[in-house]
């Protein structure tokens, strides 16, 4: 696989938890951000640690989160890279399913995860017919 190819597979992994992380940050309790962390709401037990700790820990462990996505999506052997990239978009797409549903009903969330799905499959059939094209 091309450095492009591996980059290109990054980004539905890196959007669902971007889109997860602003979702979160936008939906807290404003009595969170003014240094209640009881107030703090976070599914993730890790992330809700953080965000417990310190009002910039949501922003701290995201941060270390998406280089992690980065680093090991892009260097793991192309079937554990796949196979953890995936596990990142539906394991986002759910955490901020929850919100959207909550926040502002189902059928943004089902718009949210056909979205994820789509774009995964396009960049997936894209990387699958260059490599094809490539052994041709």
């Amino acid at each position: 696989m091309t450095k492009n190819q591996k980059l290109l597979m990054l980004i539905p992994a890196l959007w669902a938890s971007i889109f997860d992380i602003f979702i979160t940050t936008f939906f807290q309790n404003p009595d969170y951000w003014k240094g209640d962390l009881s107030k703090a709401t976070e599914g993730n037990p890790i992330g809700a640690w953080f965000m417990s700790q310190h009002v910039s820990g949501l922003f701290i462990i995201s941060a270390f989160w998406i280089v992690l996505i980065g680093v090991l999506g892009y260097y793991l052997p192309r079937k554990l890279s796949k196979t953890f990239l995936l596990f990142c978009l539906i394991a986002h797409s759910y955490g901020a399913s929850t919100w959207l549903s909550k926040f502002t009903g189902f059928w943004s969330l089902i718009v949210f995860i056909l979205f994820n799905t789509i774009l995964y499959v396009v960049l997936d059939e894209s990387i699958n017919r260059k490599q094809q094209l490539q052994k041709a």
